[in-house]
């Protein structure tokens, strides 16, 4: 059972096609079909590497952006302890 079709139903589908398309015109029809089903698994693919890579680079800019923030807090601890001694004297 195929979708809750059974056989003879389906073998009835399949003489309508002939019926409708003509048997020379059904290898085309499934080659068509085809080669639209692989685009759209290239199209499918292509987006999710591109999703993929537009991710990489975000974890590469944060990384990037908490290393800068890193030093910038370091500066300013360093120029705290600095000027801290000096507002005390003050």
């Amino acid at each position: 059972m195929f979708l809750f079709i059974s056989g003879p139903e389906i073998g009835f589908i399949i003489f309508i096609v002939v019926l409708l398309f003509g048997a020379d015109k059904i290898p085309d029809f499934a080659r068509n079909l085809g080669k639209g089903i692989n685009n759209i698994k290239h199209a499918t693919n292509e987006i999710k590497q591109e999703i993929n890579n537009s991710k990489d680079k975000l974890d590469t800019k944060n990384d990037i952006t908490n290393q800068v923030k890193t030093e910038i807090n370091k500066v300013k601890s360093e120029i705290d302890s600095v000027t801290g001694s000096i507002k005390r004297d003050l």
